[in-house]
């Protein structure tokens, strides 16, 4: 029970983390004009990852960890790292833009379209999983799969100018 808590605590703080960065990336990216594609699919996300989340500490917090999947999730993890290392400052949570600047196509990018996705779309069915909780691994990997397609679609028309 205490490495269920323990694994809880850890990705609720890298969520905040990742969150609070995000944000005072996202300010300096606009005060060097980055203009923000697809804003209407943001609020479904922030609700999907909080519910993800919620769902997590109410059925998990107290069940045996199959540590195969934490050590799957743990992978991911250093996948995620890859990511943001890759970006930088140019990492936000939500879709913005500098017109003129050019696209990131070091580190994951070499090998994946949407790295970021990729990792978030593995590790949404993946942590549930860790707590042996199959049901809300397949609820929340469904949905996660709809979010990203509206994402990534998003994300394209923003990029497009970007790879000509």
């Amino acid at each position: 029970m205490i490495e269920s808590i323990a694994l809880l605590v850890f990705v609720t703080l890298q969520r905040g983390a990742e969150l609070v960065w995000g944000r005072s990336n996202e300010r300096a990216l606009r005060a060097k004009g980055a203009v923000e594609i697809g804003a209407a699919h943001y609020p479904a996300i922030v609700v999907l990852h909080a519910v993800w989340l919620i769902c997590l500490w109410l059925r998990g917090w107290d069940r045996p960890l199959d540590w195969p999947w934490v050590i799957a999730f743990f992978v991911l993890q250093a996948g995620r790292a890859w990511v943001l290392a890759t970006l930088g400052r140019r990492w936000t949570t939500r879709v913005l833009v500098i017109p003129g600047e050019t696209l990131v196509k070091r580190g994951p990018f070499r090998i994946v379209p949407h790295p970021n996705y990729t990792v978030v779309a593995l590790e949404m069915p993946v942590l549930p999983l860790a707590f042996g909780l199959w049901g809300t691994a397949i609820v929340f990997g469904v949905l996660n799969l709809a979010m990203l397609a509206w994402r990534i679609r998003a994300e394209e028309t923003a990029l497009r100018p970007l790879r000509t």
